[in-house]
C-alpha cells in the first residue's frame, strides 16, 4: 500500500469520526468548531487530489468565513444547545440512505481515478496542452487554464470569497454600513 492511499484512508476516517461527532453533539459551539475542522480536512483531501484551487476555496470559505459567521450567530442567541427532537423521524433517514445507495451504485460505472482512457484525458487535457501556447501565449499551463479557459469559473470563486469576506467585515463592524454617516465626536472626546 502506498503513502497516498494511507493518507486518503486516514483523512476519510477523520471525516467519518467528525461527522459522527457533529451528529451526536448538542452543544452548538462544539458543532461549529467540528464543522470548521471538517472543512479544513476536506481542504486537505482536495490538496491530496491535486485540486489546490478548490482546496483554497474550501479553506477560505468553508473553514474560515463560514465558521466566523456561525460563531457570530451563536454570539447573538441565548440558548447554545440544540433542542432534542421529541421523536425520531425516519423519512429523512430513509431519503439519506436511498440517496447514498444510489450514489454508491452510480460510482460503479465511473472509470478508475487517473485512467488514461477517460474523456478528460482523451480530449480536454491534450487540447489544453497543445493549443494553450498558441491561443493564450502564457508560459504556465495551469495559469492559462485557470485564467483563460476556466476564467468565468475562477472569477465566480473569487467573487464568492470577496462577497463572503465583505459580509463578515460588515457583521463584525469593521466596515461601515453603506450610506451610514460617521459619528460626530463630542467636544473633548478623544479619537
Amino acid at each position: 500500500m502506498n503513502w497516498e492511499a494511507i493518507i486518503n484512508i486516514v483523512l476519510l476516517a477523520l471525516l467519518v469520526v467528525i461527522t459522527l461527532g457533529i451528529l451526536r453533539l448538542r452543544n452548538l459551539f462544539a458543532v461549529v468548531m467540528l464543522s470548521g475542522i471538517f472543512s479544513l480536512i476536506m481542504a486537505s483531501v482536495f490538496t491530496v487530489l491535486d485540486a489546490v484551487d478548490v482546496a483554497f476555496t474550501e479553506a477560505a470559505v468553508g473553514a474560515g468565513i463560514s465558521t466566523i459567521l456561525a460563531l457570530s450567530t451563536l454570539a447573538l442567541i441565548d440558548n447554545r444547545r440544540e433542542k432534542v427532537p421529541s421523536r425520531l423521524r425516519f423519512m429523512p433517514l430513509l431519503v439519506s440512505v436511498a440517496t447514498g445507495a444510489a450514489l454508491l451504485w452510480a460510482m460503479g460505472g465511473l472509470p478508475p481515478v487517473g485512467a488514461p482512457d477517460t474523456p478528460a484525458q482523451q480530449h480536454v487535457a491534450p487540447y489544453y496542452i497543445q493549443q494553450a501556447p498558441q491561443e493564450i501565449d502564457v508560459p504556465n499551463l495551469v495559469t492559462a487554464v485557470l485564467a483563460s479557459y476556466r476564467g468565468f469559473d475562477t472569477l465566480g470563486e473569487v467573487a464568492v470569497i470577496f462577497t463572503a469576506g465583505v459580509g463578515v467585515m460588515f457583521l463584525l463592524g469593521t466596515l461601515p454600513a453603506i450610506g451610514a454617516r460617521p459619528r460626530r465626536r463630542k467636544e473633548g472626546e478623544e479619537e
